[in-house]
């Protein structure tokens, strides 16, 4: 229903390491339509990851205030509320969406009030179906609503949605005729540069989107054949940008700030949408609303990593017992995969965080996921406490023993 059966890549190909840009930043708010996001940044649709905890999550790990000590920095661009402007739902079948009961639908488009504003992204590829499910988004209280052209995901291509509907352009414009007339509220696109080099219709996908009367449009630089390998070539966010009116939003191998304000300053781009950086730095918008302010960041600590990976965990538990849309038991088992999921994500950079993911992968409770974390990080900072109070090695052979028993454990 919401992306089952693929999972977004989770390491890059030879990233490009950028340098911060003299002058440019992620600009502080952009429109779509009559919705403000501000800051101009998104977190983009993943499949079995934004769901509302983890959006929720992101909103508010991504706090940011502007200044010390209650001062205000002037004259720069500052985060308004959160280091997140636009949060964004799992893909979710248009068709799955029109069958269902309205009970069994809140499973899929249930969120909270802090989380506006929001989005949701539907895929399919019979333009009534697309409508239909439009128009369920809108009852639902969504603030805008997102049409999925780029998951290249065999399983949905196969039935002719997300990426695979990039061969027939006559096709997208009658779905982008039957969801615009369907519904209010804004109306958007998230495609790919086309199906493979030979077809890169990015551009010509772009201007008939501003022409049916949608209200933005975000572009993965990558063709569906590239999937998630090879760089994301900004230059045709550029090309977007030049050829059409309304706000582009890019997308494509943003890792840090530096990369975000890259893009910005290479492609002209109205907004900036982050995915695979997400799950693995959940800091990544509030770092791109820090620098934005003080042309700096601060990088977590591993203390940081373990309240985060705590924070998130938790949140998963409570909403878990708080639901009532499966089972008990079935609800508690399902967020102990979820943990273990986000466990590959989460130790992304930690030291020993292949030893980590063992143990979590072996419980049977999300209980038993969060003692392991517990005890894997009580034993680091425990190591690093020991490893701070050790007197200089000038002072004493017995120093340099007992450092570098500390240094072998911290491994």
């Amino acid at each position: 229903m919401a992306g089952k059966g693929f999972t977004v890549k989770k390491s890059w190909d030879n990233p490009i390491e950028h340098a911060m840009p003299a002058s440019a930043r992620v600009p502080a708010s952009f429109a779509i339509g009559p919705v403000t996001v501000a800051p101009a940044t998104v977190l983009a649709p993943m499949a079995g990851v934004t769901d509302t905890v983890f959006r929720r999550f992101i909103r508010h790990a991504s706090l940011f205030t502007p200044g010390h000590d209650g001062e205000t920095v002037e004259d720069a661009i500052t985060n308004q509320q959160s280091g997140c402007g636009l949060l964004m739902t799992e893909f979710t079948s248009a068709d799955g969406l029109s069958r269902m009961r309205e009970s069994k639908r809140k499973r899929y488009l249930t969120f909270y009030e802090d989380e506006h504003p929001i989005a949701a992204q539907i895929f399919g590829s019979n333009p009534e179906t697309l409508a239909e499910a439009a128009r369920i988004v809108e009852q639902t209280g969504f603030d805008t609503v997102d049409l999925n052209l780029g998951c290249p995901a065999k399983r949905v291509v196969g039935c002719n949605g997300g990426s695979g509907l990039l061969r027939d352009l006559p096709r997208i414009g009658e779905i982008f005729r039957a969801v615009r007339a369907a519904v209010s509220i804004p109306f958007t696109v998230k495609f790919r540069l086309g199906w493979s080099d030979a077809s890169i219709i990015c551009v010509e996908l772009a201007r008939m989107a501003e022409s049916e009367g949608l209200n933005a449009v975000a572009l993965h630089a990558r063709t569906r054949e590239q999937a998630y390998t090879g760089q994301a070539r900004w230059e045709w966010i550029a090309a977007v940008k030049d050829a059409v009116r309304i706000p582009v939003i890019g997308n494509g191998d943003i890792r840090t700030p530096e990369d975000a304000a890259a893009m910005v300053d290479q492609s002209g781009c109205d907004a900036v949408m982050i995915g695979r950086a997400a799950p693995s730095n959940p800091w990544i918008f509030r770092q791109i609303a820090e620098y934005t302010a003080t042309g700096a960041y601060t990088q977590p600590t591993e203390a940081d990593r373990w309240r985060m990976i705590r924070t998130y965990f938790q949140m998963l538990l409570a909403e878990a017992e708080a639901s009532q849309l499966l089972p008990r038991d079935a609800r508690h088992g399902e967020t102990a995969g979820k943990m273990k999921q986000f466990a590959s994500w989460f130790t992304h950079g930690v030291a020993g965080g292949a030893k980590l993911r063992q143990q979590v992968f072996v419980c049977k409770t999300g209980r038993e996921v969060l003692d392991a974390v517990d005890r894997f990080f009580e034993s680091r900072l425990a190591v690093s406490t020991a490893a701070e109070e050790l007197p200089d090695a000038e002072d004493t052979n017995t120093g340099d023993a007992l450092a570098s028993s500390a240094f072998a454990c911290s491994g």
